[in-house]
């Protein structure tokens, strides 16, 4: 009886009693490597991210001598700041919605292939190699392809007859923005939408149609609302892609400023109106405030299409 009685005592003595020193060692070192495994992304985002985000939000409320003030802010209400935010969400809305509807048709032709068929890994890697292709490099590709002398736009006035610059010169102008952006919002959005896709399992399709359920009924019903909040998140990451693009624009459009990151620029480097430094800052605060919105809806969806996708 006494044996029996001690044994319990013992083992919860053993649990009370700190592990042994060299343990605590061992755990405290791979601690300390995991820690210093992070640091350099740490840095990355405090330097690139984090200190850039302090100095635009202290420089909108401060003027040309350092001293406090909304003027900066208050700037932002006339109308060429206005229409410029105007043109930015509307450029970026369209984008968006093209892009997800394109992208979102050919992921879903993609996950009818084979899984591991030669075109799923051709058009997959190809995606991610064209969401990537953007600013100066593919404002050349364009100009060089459907410019004034582009390839393009030479033979169809030569062999066809066709001037598509009849009507103006449209690429260099909003037009021209949103099929260049669209360009690049497509393979975007095969890359983000694809891993919903390949979530929604083939027995819930059987199990429809078992139940006499059609395939319209399947989609409205079953598979619909389940890729609805992947979808969605998808086309405000779009959104957010386009809004904050600037290299592309710039290439593009050497004269006026119609979107938010060329009246940015515009502020920054004119020669003519000076001391708009601040005001630049202060238009980059409005577009993080929007970009933090839209990211933070995009958060809510993910969470919830991660539901149904674990």
């Amino acid at each position: 009886m006494s044996t029996v009685a001690q044994q319990p005592d013992a083992a919860m003595k053993q649990r009370r009693d700190p592990a042994p020193a060299p343990a605590r060692w061992r755990a405290g070192w791979r601690r300390g490597r995991q820690l210093a495994g992070v640091v350099p992304f740490f840095a990355f985002i405090a330097v690139f991210l984090v200190i850039p985000t302090l100095v635009v939000a202290i420089g909108a409320f401060a003027n040309d001598d350092g001293h406090p003030t909304l003027d900066n802010l208050s700037s932002l209400g006339d109308g060429y700041i206005l229409d410029a935010f105007g043109r930015s969400l509307w450029l970026s809305a369209l984008t968006a919605v093209l892009g997800a509807i394109l992208g979102a048709l050919l992921a879903y032709a993609l996950v009818t292939a084979r899984p591991d068929g030669l075109l799923r890994r051709l058009v997959t890697s190809a995606c991610g190699v064209l969401a990537q292709f953007g600013g100066v490099t593919l404002a050349f590709a364009f100009i060089a392809t459907i410019g004034l002398s582009g390839f393009v736009t030479l033979f169809m006035q030569n062999q066809l007859g066709i001037n598509i610059y009849s009507g103006g010169v449209w690429l260099f102008d909003m037009p021209g923005l949103v099929l260049v952006y669209t360009y690049f919002q497509i393979p975007l959005m095969v890359i983000v939408f694809l891993p919903a896709l390949d979530g929604i399992r083939p027995q819930w399709r059987e199990a429809t149609a078992s139940l006499g359920g059609s395939t319209w009924q399947y989609w409205r019903r079953v598979a619909m609302p389940l890729l609805a909040p992947a979808f969605l998140g998808s086309t405000l990451l779009l959104f957010s892609n386009a809004f904050s693009a600037y290299a592309t624009a710039a290439a593009l459009v050497s004269q006026g400023s119609p979107i938010v990151p060329l009246q940015i620029r515009s502020a920054l480097t004119s020669e003519i109106v000076l001391g708009n430094q601040n005001l630049g800052k202060a238009m980059a605060l409005g577009m993080v405030v929007v970009v933090a919105v839209v990211m933070w809806l995009y958060a809510l969806l993910q969470r919830r299409t991660s539901r149904w996708l674990a």
